[in-house]
């Protein structure tokens, strides 16, 4: 079966845009030939810095026949509907027609109609054209003379050359020849741009490797990177140095390099007195160069590895003499801002207002720069104040929190006022993405505890899914606390994620609180949380008006988090069916375990996390509803509870209260559809028969039991309680007819099968358990 080989070739393609470009014509080009009748074997891409490249294996050689039958009118129709039908089905005569019969609407016409297939050549020469035109680049842009003409072609750079061979392996390759704006696709390509720029006649993919090879062109970015990682790491252990390794970089140099040349450069050692990060974001951000150091050492070496996209004649000597020069000048540059970040800003006096709002001290450099973020109001969102007033929230519900964590509230307190001071330093508006790591540095050099300056740090954590979470109790409540204002800012100002849309990365705030509550086994009410913390927003962005925050922004908020914590416990393993389950299940007024924030200070679960209490002593806002408190807003329950469900459905006794359950919860659901009323009051007078009487007084010591285990958060316990239900449950359905002719007894039965419901419903909601 003949093979496709595809190149196009331009001018140097951005490096982060080229993996994603070569999956992009891999996938346009393949879905049209399958969505065309062609099959393939396999299709694989291949980029470089001037090319994306498709090496695609048994194409068909033709798509296949298409017949299909066009029904037409029936045999007595008018001349005028015959007609029709001729012309639509390309028939000159109805001769051309076939007559079928039907037992109810008589004889009809059908045209018997063959589409033939087409050669993979016309194909693949039909849809080219339209796939280049009208590619996805992030960016683009039109070049040369065809440029001033409407319509031309846009690409990411000028687009220089097309090559399209098709063909069998062991036979000769034809060129499947279209045109794009002036370029007809050939066989002809060209190599290195200095090392080999003449022109290269290619045939089929394995040949096209081994003369573009040959052309000092290394065409697999896998390869290329090998080839660097390896070099490098020679190179730097030649000199008794180990290679930093920093697999984002080495991406962006595979695509900058078409036959990458290691080389290793030097800069000043008294630079080395500059934090290693400073030095190795100035070197890789501005020469895209890796840093080295001594073996088992943290800080750096003086040498840094370059990679060069060509063999020089002096073996890299002036190459690497350039490269010195930009890094020492760039270095020159990062300990002016090191140094200017440690001394004292001009107008200490015009921040003295600030410098009381927030406690701080202007003798100290940190504190200063705070004092001036405040100052100049700079802001964090149009809609949502600036970064000062943003801090002033922060404070105040990581005090509330302080309980939760059991953190220090005095070295909560000066954390956050310091945690958005490095803003305003030089280094991170140089480096925004040092933003904590130099406020940790700067902390620790004016004399603040190695608690606060670590909270600073990871003030922002986690960062996604595989970041860290904060241990610290410190640093884990000001993380908390900043994510949380975010979270309920953004909502206050109905900015909230829209399908693949999140601009603010608010699903990953989250998410980041998410791990922190069950990672650090944190128990917080979200709502009160909420409730508490929203007046403060609102006040800020509503010009003093510190109304509550909307009860529909508190639900949407937390059905938010529910979402977030579906997707953290699915990747743990959970089943769907039994996250929903829980969250289905509401807390029951019978079995409502005693409120976890209100507990005094110091008290903790049975499980060992410390329960929320804004303050000893203190009690939620009038109209805090106890129930979510208790309820599915504790995430760190709703995970126990899930954990201790999946465990009891897989066992015997909980696939007996499973069965059990369910019957009772489809025949109250089917009746309540109807539009009968469920009450809660179960009357035993009204008892016919034995069953109900057995099954009332089951319900009720399963119910006591399980409050008790509820209580306790044994919520394995409570399951295992409640299964002792099935047997009586059987026996009531075997003996019982619910839906007695006495309305009184009928509606009596239907309540007793509600407290069943109620019950089990206080772990979870065994309908949407599946199974």
């Amino acid at each position: 079966m003949p093979d496709l080989l595809l190149e196009l070739r331009s001018e140097e393609i951005p490096a982060g845009m080229q993996r994603k470009a070569a999956g992009d014509l891999k996938k346009l080009l393949t879905d049209a030939m399958v969505e065309a009748g062609l099959t393939y074997e396999g299709a694989r891409e291949y980029w470089t810095p001037r090319r994306l490249t498709l090496d695609i294996r048994g194409v068909t050689a033709r798509s296949a026949d298409v017949r299909e039958e066009k029904k037409g009118p029936r045999t007595d129709a008018n001349e005028k509907a015959i007609d029709g039908f001729l012309r639509a089905a390309g028939l000159t005569s109805i001769s051309q027609a076939h007559v079928h019969s039907d037992p109810k609407k008589g004889d009809f016409y059908v045209a018997h109609l063959v589409k033939p297939g087409r050669a993979a050549e016309a194909i693949v020469a039909d849809v080219m054209p339209g796939i280049i035109r009208n590619f996805p680049w992030p960016r683009s842009m039109r070049s040369g003379v065809a440029s001033a003409r409407p319509g031309a072609l846009r690409w990411v750079r000028p687009l220089q050359s097309i090559v399209c061979t098709f063909g069998p392996e062991n036979e000769e390759t034809q060129v499947i020849a279209f045109e794009v704006d002036g370029l007809v696709a050939g066989n002809v390509t060209y190599g290195h741009r200095f090392h080999a720029p003449d022109a290269i006649t290619v045939r089929r993919f394995s040949d096209y490797v081994e003369k573009l090879e040959r052309a000092k062109v290394v065409l697999d970015a896998e390869r290329r990177k090998e080839i660097i990682a390896a070099d490098a790491g020679n190179l730097a252990f030649a000199s008794g140095l180990e290679l930093v390794e920093d697999p984002a970089l080495l991406e962006e140099v595979s695509g900058l390099v078409e036959w990458p040349v290691v080389l290793m450069g030097t800069f000043d050692e008294g630079d080395l007195s500059i934090p290693s990060e400073i030095i190795r974001l100035t070197i890789k951000t501005n020469q895209k160069c890796f840093v080295t150091r001594r073996p088992g050492e943290d800080t750096l070496s003086h040498h840094f590895i370059l990679v060069s996209n060509i063999e020089a004649k002096d073996g890299g000597k002036e190459i690497v003499h350039g490269n010195g020069k930009v890094v020492r000048a760039r270095l020159s540059d990062a300990r002016h801002f090191w140094t200017r970040d440690q001394s004292d800003l001009p107008d200490l006096e015009t921040l003295r207002r600030s410098a009381e709002a927030f406690d701080l001290d202007l003798a100290k450099p940190l504190d200063q720069r705070m004092a001036k973020l405040d100052a100049l109001n700079v802001t964090f969102h149009a809609k949502l104040g600036t970064e000062g007033a943003r801090v002033r929230r922060i404070r105040a519900l990581a005090a509330d929190l302080c309980a939760v964590t059991g953190a220090d509230p005095k070295l909560v307190d000066r954390a956050v006022v310091l945690s958005k001071a490095d803003l305003r330093t030089e280094a991170v508006g140089e480096f925004p993405e040092l933003q904590g790591i130099m406020g940790r540095k700067y902390a620790l050099l004016q004399g603040e505890t190695e608690t606060v300056a670590t909270a600073i740090a990871e003030h922002r954590k986690p960062q996604g899914p595989t970041d860290v979470v904060p241990t610290d109790p410190v640093s884990l409540t000001v993380a908390l606390a900043d994510k949380l204002d975010t979270l309920v800012g953004f909502w206050a100002i109905d900015e909230k994620p829209t399908g693949s849309k999140d601009p603010f990365a608010l699903r990953r705030a989250a998410l980041g609180v998410v791990r922190m509550l069950l990672e650090r086994k944190i128990r917080a009410g979200l709502v009160s949380l909420f409730r508490m913390h929203g007046p403060r927003v609102v006040a800020d962005i509503k010009a003093g008006d510190a109304r509550a925050f909307e009860t529909e922004h508190t639900a949407d908020l937390l059905s938010f988090f529910h979402d977030r914590l579906k997707v953290y416990l699915r990747d743990l393993g959970a089943r769907h069916d039994l996250i929903d389950a829980v969250l289905a299940a509401g807390p029951s007024s019978t079995l409502r375990a005693p409120s976890p924030h209100l507990r005094g200070e110091g008290e903790e679960s049975a499980e060992g996390a410390a329960s929320f209490s804004p303050q000893a002593g203190r009690r939620w806002p009038e109209g805090s509803d106890e129930g979510h408190a208790a309820g599915n807003d504790d995430l760190l329950t709703v995970a126990r509870r899930v954990e201790a469900l999946t465990a009891f459905v897989t066992s015997e006794e909980g696939l007996n209260l499973l069965a059990g359950t369910k019957r009772a919860t489809q025949l109250l659901a089917a009746e309540e559809k109807k539009g009968a009323v469920v009450t809660d009051t179960v009357d035993p007078a009204l008892f016919a028969l034995p069953a109900e009487g057995e099954l009332y007084a089951a319900v009720s010591t399963a119910t006591s039991a399980a409050a008790e285990a509820v209580a306790g958060e044994d919520f394995r316990a409570a399951m295992e309680a409640l299964s002792t239900l099935r047997a009586p449950i059987d026996r009531f359905f075997a003996d019982v007819l619910v839906n007695d002719d006495d309305p009184a007894i009928r509606a009596n039965r239907l309540a007793l099968l509600g407290r069943i419901r109620a019950a089990t419903g206080t772990v979870a909601d065994f309908s949407r358990i599946a199974g």
